[in-house]
Protein backbone atom coordinates (compact mmCIF):
# COMPACT_ATOMS: atom_id res chain seq x y z
CA UNK A 1 0.00 0.00 0.00
CA UNK A 2 1.52 3.60 -0.93
CA UNK A 3 0.10 6.85 -0.54
CA UNK A 4 0.14 9.63 -2.65
CA UNK A 5 -0.78 13.23 -2.23
CA UNK A 6 -2.40 16.18 -3.94
CA UNK A 7 -2.47 19.63 -3.46
CA UNK A 8 -5.89 21.26 -4.94
CA UNK A 9 -5.83 24.34 -2.51
CA UNK A 10 -7.44 27.20 -4.13
CA UNK A 11 -8.86 24.65 -6.99
CA UNK A 12 -12.99 25.25 -7.08
CA UNK A 13 -15.35 22.86 -8.37
CA UNK A 14 -15.04 20.43 -9.97
CA UNK A 15 -11.30 20.64 -10.48
CA UNK A 16 -10.94 18.85 -6.51
CA UNK A 17 -13.01 16.28 -7.99
CA UNK A 18 -10.98 16.05 -11.28
CA UNK A 19 -7.44 16.21 -9.33
CA UNK A 20 -8.83 13.36 -7.10
CA UNK A 21 -9.82 11.50 -10.79
CA UNK A 22 -6.31 12.18 -12.41
CA UNK A 23 -4.75 10.66 -9.43
CA UNK A 24 -6.53 7.71 -8.94
CA UNK A 25 -5.86 6.71 -12.31
CA UNK A 26 -2.46 6.20 -11.53
CA UNK A 27 -3.24 4.26 -8.39
CA UNK A 28 -4.06 0.45 -7.09
CA UNK A 29 -6.32 -0.95 -4.92
CA UNK A 30 -5.67 -0.42 -1.15
CA UNK A 31 -3.53 2.71 -1.92
CA UNK A 32 -4.33 5.74 -0.11
CA UNK A 33 -4.49 9.40 -1.81
CA UNK A 34 -4.52 12.23 0.53
CA UNK A 35 -6.31 15.47 -1.03
CA UNK A 36 -6.10 19.35 0.20
CA UNK A 37 -7.99 21.33 -1.10
CA UNK A 38 -9.64 24.95 0.02
CA UNK A 39 -13.33 24.45 -1.40
CA UNK A 40 -15.64 23.58 1.21
CA UNK A 41 -17.93 21.84 -1.75
CA UNK A 42 -15.25 19.41 -2.15
CA UNK A 43 -16.97 18.00 1.36
CA UNK A 44 -19.60 16.24 -0.12
CA UNK A 45 -17.92 16.56 -4.12
CA UNK A 46 -15.45 13.99 -2.96
CA UNK A 47 -16.99 11.05 -1.15
CA UNK A 48 -20.36 11.36 -3.35
CA UNK A 49 -17.73 10.84 -6.79
CA UNK A 50 -15.73 7.93 -4.29
CA UNK A 51 -18.88 5.79 -3.60
CA UNK A 52 -20.09 6.35 -7.76
CA UNK A 53 -16.51 4.66 -8.59
CA UNK A 54 -16.00 2.53 -5.65
CA UNK A 55 -13.85 4.04 -3.67
CA UNK A 56 -13.94 4.82 -0.01
CA UNK A 57 -13.35 8.11 2.52
CA UNK A 58 -11.23 7.01 5.22
CA UNK A 59 -10.87 10.63 6.73
CA UNK A 60 -11.62 13.63 6.36
CA UNK A 61 -10.43 16.73 8.63
CA UNK A 62 -9.59 20.30 8.73
CA UNK A 63 -6.84 22.18 9.70
CA UNK A 64 -7.33 26.01 9.19
CA UNK A 65 -8.10 26.93 6.08
CA UNK A 66 -7.04 23.44 4.81
CA UNK A 67 -9.79 20.34 3.99
CA UNK A 68 -7.81 16.80 3.90
CA UNK A 69 -9.53 13.95 2.56
CA UNK A 70 -7.74 10.78 2.54
CA UNK A 71 -9.24 8.37 0.17
CA UNK A 72 -9.06 4.60 -0.22
CA UNK A 73 -8.38 3.51 -3.88
CA UNK A 74 -11.01 0.80 -4.42
CA UNK A 75 -11.05 -2.35 -6.83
Amino acid sequence: MSTKKIDARRLLCPMPVIRTQDAVADMRPGDRLEVTCTDPGALNDIPAWCRINGHRVVETRQQDEDIIIIVEVGA
